[in-house]
Parts: C-alpha cells; sequence; structure tokens
C-alpha cells in the first residue's frame, strides 16, 4: 500500500511512495502480486486480516440523551436554570403564592428553548458515514488466476481489479492497462469531463486531478476498460483522507453562538453585581434591624437579580431563527442548524466550487469553426433547446450549413453516449462531451432516426489516451457510388494530422499548409477562452475498402481524412450566477472560485462570471509555497483558485478567518465537504451534492442556483436585524425594572413608600415583575422577530466580524429607554402615596397596581422604539401586523390582571379608573417621545443605515 495513502508499519508490503510516480514492474514486484494471476485467495485472507475491512470509519454517533443535554451547555440558559433554582428556593422559604410561579415559569422557558434546539440538530453529523455510502457493493477482481466478484469491503492491497463502463471503483489502484478507461472524478477532485486514464509513470509529483495513471475509490468508469492493482484501501485511499480531514475538522462556533455566549458571561456579571450592590446600598441607607430584616434585604437583592435576566431571550432567538429557517426554505435554501441563518447574513467571503455551483456541470457546445465561418450555439445543458446562428448574425446559409450539418452528423456517429428525457429533465448515459455533441446535433436540426436508418454502423476504432480519437465506420445507403463513411472526432492537432483534404460546402478539397495553420491558431485561441475542443474529420470508401475495415478495423482508415471542423465545448456558467455575484458585491460580500479544475477553464469562467477580471488563478502548488504570512495576505486579494485539494481548501479557509472575515463555503463534491464544515457557513447543492456535502454542511440548496445563495444572505441580515431589534427590546425593558426596584428602594423614602414589618417597602411585588416578564417579553418580542426586512439591506457591507450584536451605540439607547421606563413609573407610584415629591392620596396596592401598569404600557411604546435605533419609529409604522396584535393582547391581559378578582388578588392588583389609564398611558408615551428626540439629536431620524 503506498505511503501516499496513509502510514503504514515497518513490516507492511507497501508500493512507492507514490504509487503514481512507479512503473507497473515496480507496483506488481512491490505489492508482491501478479498483473496476470492477482493475489492467491489465501495471501487475500491474509492480508484482509492485516489491512482490515476496505471501508471507511464512521464516527460513533452521540447519544440522544447527550444531544438533549448539551442544549443546557450555554451560558445563559445556565444561568436561568440558576435563577430557576433561587425562584423555587424563595418560594419554598416564603410560600407566598401556591406554587412557585417564578420558578415554573423559568424552568419552561428553559426546557422550550432546548427541546426547540435539538429538533432543529437532532441528526447527527454523519458525514463519514455517508463517505462509506460512496463505496462500491461489489468488485471485479482476479484471483489465483480467476475471475471473481467479491464484496468491495473485501478487496485488499495488491488485487488486481478489472474495470468496466459504468463500474464503481473499490480502492485507489494504479492502471496498469487502459482500453480507453475514463473516469469521472468530478465528486473528488472538482474536474468537469472525465479524465482518461494511462497505465505510464507520472515522472514529476501532480496533484490528485492529474494523475491520469490512478483511479481513486468512490469514483465511476464512464467509458472504456481497464486492469489496475490495489494501492491503497479504507481510510488510507483518497476518499479516506477526506474522511479523516472531515473527523479532524471542528465544527467552529458561530457569531451569534459566540455573541450571546459573550452577552450571556456579561448578565452573569451584572446580575451578581446588582445583587451585591443592591444589598450594600439597602443595608447603608435604610434602618435594618435584626436577622429577618437583613434576611429580607438578602431575598429582595436575589429577587432584583433574577428579574435582570431576559427569561424570553433564549427561547426568543431560537424561535426567530426558526422563522427565518421557513423564510428561507421557500426561497430554496433549507438550513440545517439553526445558527446558520445569522451567520449567513454576516457572511463577507462566498467561497464557491466551480463545477455544478457556478457552472452546470453539464457540458455544452457553443462554438463550431469550419472552412465557411462559425457558428455560436445558445442554450446551455443538455436539454436539445436553443438556436443556431452564425458568428455574424442571422442564420447559417450556404456552405457553413452544408459544413455545420455533416460536422455534426458525423459527431453525433461517431458517438456511445446516449441522450434521454425523464420527468422533465434531460440525463445522458455515457461520456459527457459525447451528450453534447448530440446535443448540438439536435439544436441544428438532425435528426437521429433518420441518421441510423441511412448511416448503420458497422465497426469502431475505440478512443484511447495513446491515440487521442476515435473513428466509426458506417454505411451510407444513400450513396451506392461510395457506400462507406468514416467518422473520426478526437484532438485536433492529432485529427488534423491524419487530414489530407478539408471539407467545402459538399466539396472535399486539398487541405493546404496555411489552412492547417490557421486551423491550430483557431483552436488555441478556443483553448485559451477555455473551451474543450475537437476536431471532426471524414472519409468516403470505396465498397471494396468499407469490406477491408469491416473486417478488421484499424487505423489505416484514419488516413486521407477530410477535415470538417473544429468543436469548442465548456462546462457553462450558470445564467444568473453572473447577477447573484454581482449582487453580493454591492453588498459588500467577495466572491472566490475555488475548484480542482484547470488554472485557465478557472480564470476563464471567473471572468465570465464577474468574479475576477485578471484572467489568473492561483493553483493548489503554488499555494502549498506560501508560508503561512504569505498565504493570509494572498487570500486577501486572489479570488481565483484551482487544481486544489481538500488540504488546499481547507488552508484557504483558514487563512480567510484568520483575517477576519465571516466565510460561506459553497459545494457539491466530495472533495468539499472538510472545508464545508470548517467554514463559518458550508452551503451544499441539494440536487448534484453528494450526501457526504449535505451532512457536512449547514444549509442546503434545494435548488443548486447560486443565485439562492445571494438571497438566503438577504434574508440572513434580516433575521439578525430583528434579533438586534428584540435584543434591544428586552434589555431596555429589564433595565427599566431593574431601575425601577433598585432606585424604589434607595428612594423609597423620598418617593413616600412606606416601609413594612419585615423590611423596606418595595414599587412593584415580585408576582408582578414575573407578570411583565411573561406578558411584555414574549409576544411583542417575537413579533418583532418577524418585522419586514429593510429594502436597503443589501447595499451596504457585512457587519465586520468583531462587532457585536450590541453595539455602544445601541447600548446607548438601551439604557436612555430603561431610564425614562424607571423614572416615570417612579413618578406614577410618588404621585398615588401620600407625602413624596408628588402628593398623593392612594394606598399600598393602588399606588403598585399604577406603577405596575404604567411600566407594562411603557414597554408597549418601547417596542415601537425597538424597530430601529436609527429611523423614526413612525417610519412603516403599520406594516407588521403581527406587533400591533401583540400589543394589542399584552395590553387586554393586563386590562384582566387589573380587574379579574382571582388575577387582583394572585398579583395584588386593585381596579382603576379610566382617568388613571390615561395618566398611565400618558406617562408611558414618553419613552417614545424621549427616544425620537435623541435619534433626531443623532441627525439618522429619517435616514441612516439600512440597519436595525
Amino acid at each position: 500500500m503506498p505511503a501516499a495513502a496513509g502510514a503504514q508499519t515497518a513490516d507492511d508490503t507497501v508500493a512507492p511512495d507514490p504509487a503514481y510516480r512507479a512503473s507497473v514492474a515496480e507496483i506488481v514486484a512491490a505489492l508482491g502480486t501478479d498483473e496476470r494471476r492477482g493475489l492467491s485467495q489465501q495471501e487475500a485472507a491474509t492480508r484482509l486480516q492485516r489491512y482490515g475491512a476496505n471501508e471507511l470509519t464512521a464516527d460513533v454517533p452521540v447519544p440522544a440523551w447527550r444531544r438533549f443535554l448539551s442544549q443546557f451547555e450555554d451560558v445563559l440558559v445556565i444561568l436561568l436554570l440558576v435563577a430557576t433554582a433561587i425562584s423555587a428556593g424563595l418560594w419554598l422559604l416564603e410560600r407566598d403564592t401556591t406554587l412557585p410561579y417564578e420558578a415554573l415559569a423559568i424552568l419552561a422557558v428553559v426546557v422550550l428553548n432546548a427541546t426547540m434546539g435539538y429538533v432543529q440538530e437532532s441528526r447527527a453529523e454523519a458525514a463519514a458515514a455517508a463517505l462509506q455510502a460512496l463505496s462500491a457493493a461489489h468488485a471485479t477482481v482476479v484471483r489465483d488466476g480467476g475471475r471473481h466478484r467479491v464484496p468491495a469491503t473485501r478487496v485488499v492491497p495488491g488485487d488486481l481489479i478489472l474495470i468496466e463502463e459504468g463500474d464503481t471503483i473499490p480502492a485507489d489502484a494504479r492502471v496498469i492497462e487502459s482500453a480507453s478507461l475514463q473516469t469521472a472524478e468530478a465528486s473528488l477532485t472538482g474536474e468537469s469531463v472525465p479524465v482518461p486514464k494511462q497505465s505510464r509513470p507520472i515522472a514529476e509529483a501532480v496533484p490528485v486531478g492529474d494523475r491520469d495513471n490512478m483511479v481513486f475509490s468512490g469514483t465511476a468508469a464512464t467509458y472504456g476498460h481497464g486492469r489496475a492493482i490495489v494501492s491503497a484501501t479504507g481510510m488510507r485511499t483518497e476518499m479516506g483522507q477526506i474522511a479523516g480531514l472531515l473527523e479532524n475538522t471542528q465544527d467552529e462556533a458561530t457569531p451569534l453562538q459566540r455573541e450571546l455566549d459573550r452577552t450571556g458571561k456579561v448578565l452573569g456579571l451584572v446580575v451578581v453585581a446588582i445583587a451585591v450592590v443592591m444589598i450594600v446600598a439597602i443595608l447603608l441607607v435604610q434602618d435594618v434591624h435584626g436577622a429577618s430584616g437583613v434576611f429580607s434585604v438578602l431575598i429582595l437583592g436575589v429577587a432584583l437579580a433574577v428579574a435582570a435576566v431576559p427569561e424570553g431571550l433564549p427561547a426568543v432567538v431560537t424561535a426567530v431563527l426558526a422563522i427565518g429557517v421557513q423564510r428561507m426554505a421557500r426561497r430554496r435554501a433549507i438550513v440545517r442548524h439553526l445558527a446558520a441563518v445569522e451567520t449567513l447574513g454576516s457572511a463577507s467571503v462566498i467561497a464557491s466550487d466551480k463545477t455544478g455551483t457556478l457552472t452546470r456541470n453539464e457540458m455544452t457546445v457553443r462554438v463550431i469553426l469550419t472552412a465557411s465561418g462559425k457558428v455560436e450555439f445558445d442554450g446551455t445543458g443538455y436539454a436539445p433547446e436553443g438556436a443556431m446562428t452564425s458568428a455574424a448574425g442571422g442564420d447559417s446559409a450556404g456552405n457553413l450549413s452544408a459544413e455545420v450539418a455533416q460536422l455534426l452528423s458525423a459527431a453525433a456517429r461517431a458517438n456511445n453516449a446516449t441522450l434521454q428525457q425523464r420527468t422533465g429533465q434531460w440525463t445522458v448515459q455515457g461520456d459527457p462531451t459525447e451528450a453534447a455533441l448530440l446535443v448540438a446535433a439536435r439544436k441544428a436540426g438532425i435528426d437521429e432516426q433518420a441518421l441510423d436508418q441511412r448511416l448503420p454502423r458497422l465497426a469502431e476504432v475505440p478512443f484511447s489516451s495513446e491515440r487521442k480519437m476515435m473513428s466509426t465506420i458506417h454505411r451510407d445507403v444513400t450513396r451506392p457510388d461510395a457506400p462507406g463513411v468514416v467518422f473520426a472526432k478526437g484532438a485536433p492537432d492529432v485529427v488534423l494530422s491524419r487530414c489530407r483534404y478539408e471539407l467545402v460546402g459538399d466539396t472535399v478539397l486539398p487541405l493546404s499548409e496555411e489552412r492547417r495553420h490557421v486551423i491550430l491558431h483557431e483552436n488555441d485561441t478556443l483553448a485559451g477562452d477555455a473551451y474543450r475542443t475537437l476536431g471532426v474529420a471524414i472519409r468516403r470508401l470505396s465498397g471494396d475498402a468499407l469490406d477491408r475495415q469491416v473486417l478488421s478495423p484499424d487505423e489505416q482508415m484514419e488516413t486521407e481524412l477530410a477535415f470538417a471542423g473544429l468543436v469548442g465545448i465548456i462546462d457553462p456558467p450558470r445564467p444568473e450566477a453572473r447577477e447573484a455575484v454581482a449582487r453580493a458585491r454591492r453588498a459588500g460580500i467577495r466572491s472566490l472560485m475555488i475548484t480542482g479544475d484547470h488554472p485557465r477553464t478557472a480564470a476563464v469562467i471567473a471572468q465570465q462570471l464577474g468574479i475576477d477580471d485578471s484572467g489568473k488563478a492561483l493553483t493548489g502548488s503554488e499555494l502549498d509555497a506560501l508560508t503561512p504570512e504569505d498565504a493570509a495576505r494572498t487570500v486577501s486579494s486572489v479570488s481565483v483558485y484551482a487544481r486544489v485539494t481538500p488540504a488546499h481548501k481547507l488552508r484557504i479557509i483558514d487563512a480567510l478567518r484568520q483575517g477576519g472575515t465571516v466565510v460561506a463555503m459553497t459545494g457539491d463534491g466530495v472533495n468539499d465537504a472538510p472545508a464545508l464544515k470548517k467554514a463559518d457557513i458550508g452551503i451544499a447543492m441539494g440536487i448534484t451534492g453528494t450526501d457526504v456535502s449535505k451532512q457536512a454542511a449547514d444549509m442546503i440548496l434545494a435548488d443548486d442556483n447560486f443565485a439562492t445563495i445571494v438571497a438566503a444572505v438577504e434574508e440572513g441580515r434580516a433575521v439578525f436585524a430583528n434579533i438586534r431589534k428584540f435584543l434591544r427590546y428586552l434589555l431596555s425593558s429589564n433595565i427599566g425594572e431593574v431601575l425601577t426596584m433598585f432606585l424604589g428602594v434607595l428612594l423609597a423614602r423620598y418617593i413616600g413608600l412606606p416601609s413594612g414589618v419585615d423590611g423596606p417597602g418595595l414599587p412593584l411585588l415580585a408576582t408582578q415583575l414575573l407578570w411583565i416578564n411573561l406578558v411584555t417579553d414574549g409576544a411583542p418580542a417575537l413579533a418583532l422577530g418577524v418585522d419586514p426586512a429593510d429594502d436597503r439591506l443589501m447595499e451596504h457591507p457585512p457587519r465586520p466580524r468583531g462587532e457585536g450584536v450590541l453595539t455602544a451605540r445601541m447600548w446607548r439607547g438601551i439604557f436612555i429607554a430603561g431610564a425614562t421606563m424607571a423614572i416615570g413609573t417612579l413618578l406614577v407610584l410618588d404621585a398615588s402615596l401620600p407625602g413624596g415629591i408628588i402628593e398623593g392620596s392612594g394606598d399600598l396596592t393602588y399606588a403598585q397596581t399604577m406603577a405596575f401598569t404604567s411600566l407594562v404600557l411603557f414597554q408597549m411604546f418601547n417596542v415601537l422604539n425597538a424597530r430601529s435605533d436609527q429611523r423614526t419609529a413612525f417610519a412603516g409604522l403599520f406594516t407588521n401586523g403581527w406587533l400591533w396584535a401583540a400589543i394589542a393582547g399584552s395590553v387586554v391581559l393586563q386590562v384582566g390582571v387589573v380587574y379579574l378578582p382571582f388575577l387582583q388578588v394572585a398579583f395584588g392588583t386593585t381596579a382603576l379608573s379610566a382617568v388613571d389609564w390615561l395618566v398611565c398611558t400618558g406617562v408611558a408615551s414618553s419613552v417614545l417621545w424621549v427616544r425620537e428626540l435623541t435619534k433626531m439629536g443623532s441627525g439618522v431620524l429619517f435616514g441612516g443605515q439600512a440597519q436595525a
């Protein structure tokens, strides 16, 4: 087994390092096998014991109970659990209600949040298991000189495997014989077209995509047949190395998760500080006597600290993210992890695979050059829809039309692919390049059935990597004078070297040296534009020559050919991808192309999409030569990467993230999976994507449409803006509650608040604080989470990676709103009690009810402020019907707690008059006017950025 495929013990028999650089004889000798008889059954069994089964190891699944408990590891959730325990302890000591309502409410919120998170993320990471599913079920091996069909898991190093068209390769193997063998390696290397295989050693070190004498586990043979000696199995294969990278790639916390974790830690410190300061302040400024009084003060401090925690925050965050998931699903983006919604909105780089993501992964004929001119084809992919026009415009006619018809007829006959339509989708069987020729023939109006009847195939000289061309012999039933015809296609320089003539209209003329140079120059021009070029030629045969070639077809028939023309084929960019890239750029998002394809192809496609205009691509080998510092600088300017391996993709992602960018990585192949998992947000293709990429990703595009990514970015930004809205609302409301209690106790003697026998008087009861949290922190906050997106979201760059969810500007607004609510509530309390600054005449229950109602109404006005920290609250005031429904519901509930007798008993309230309600409403509206004035003072009342 080759050391390149994995480390071995000293007593293992290994192939030279690396296997692709060794000759067939060296491989056979090193692996102790026979290139004709293969291994013996006994030796195969011995090696199976030594190397183990040919399968990929999967991670041990995490038990469901552990996944559920992991939902409680967040700092804020732990803080809420502590609050629940403290609240339950207070209830056990005081027994002031029939049940510990506050503790039960907090616990319910925590469990609800954990359950929602568990449901959304219950699917375990199974990328390695999906890789295992890619392994071939069975393989054909030669053992003891006989052909055997064995389970792929029992293939061992040194086995001689037989490969036929359509087979899935069971293990990495060194090709020792190739008869036009080609394999599709797009899922491993990103290569758009099947790779022809040959058996010669490769002198220099090359990346996986250029090892054309190797076949790789999990890829498929699309053409021809061959034999190969297994050099690596299981986790030692290239596929296994990807599985290892995936297993060793740790999930990264998203920006929102990091910010909420930081917010939770800050709140924890604030809560402790509030409790300590409150207790010390009361003991210093109030006359507290005896152990009972001191204990009451301690209970009050802890209760206030519990009230300071926004209990609804985790649940509302989860709910709003879930709503964002539903919105994205309607836009064809399926989110697997909740936090990915916000992360995508803050992405500053989209690193995209080329094949199947930015391009269609469907080879398409774009141009044909003949002696009389050039024709171009519209349409993309395998659907035979699109017009054929001459390069000068209009319909192709005259000699040009005749030449194109003969060329495409030849290309459609010298062809082993089939094109079929299933459930509205066009699919191909066979080589994608040959399928593209069939599609072009149909676009040109050529009837394949008529060709079959007129030109039945008699023989074939197949394509090989050595010959670089294929030819077929047909009988032309319409030409008794020249009943035979040879159709040849292949590498233009090879085909041209076999030609003495050129097709001009319906006439065959001698091919001059000048025309040879022109044709080669045209071929170079097409290749420079990233086209894969083919030359097509035709030869007429007499009856005797036809009979000889049919009996014994050989390369002799590929002489005296007439050159028909050049065909330019490309895997075209998706039509919508260019606009999506441009829209992302306007939003401050940089698009990168990272592919295993050829550098020139990558550079041209990048130019066509507007990703990069330099016409250059950095290769994986060039990236290897860079130091970490140079790599970090390079990724900040280079936008196109070609011939990269999975390890290169990881290095690029790491360098980008170290530079402070939030990276969204898109891809569809097995080779993309480690980078998808490493990136801040991994996006897999839903149609063409492998199970591996889907399991490793955070989000899946149901339509494989790059434009859907940009739409999802817009949705993610809207979700983040709404998260800021309800954070602003929740925190300012809770600060208002804390300041009301804190200042109320400190200023009790000045505002007429009487002290009880067991301690100082309170502006609000604990149950009233709980009611405010439940009524105002729930539905209104959730309604903010569905606030319509600002239509200017995509006109501004993403927020910097280091910028928190809460900025200094937001904190100022939060404290202004909270202080306004506290001052207004205490003034209402003072005016409702005898004595104090404002003389009143009510008792303590009436005053607390007035303060209680005022604080609830304060928060209803404050929810309008929270819609923006910059724009006026009256902008788009009635665009969110859910918000007004939540406000109305909260007011109705407050009316109920004030007037319903059983609620009056539970919450210590008394009935208020209409005048009382007007007073409470008028004072509560002050928070709206104060914030409007502060916004006006900052000069952004009616303008500002499109941010919350």
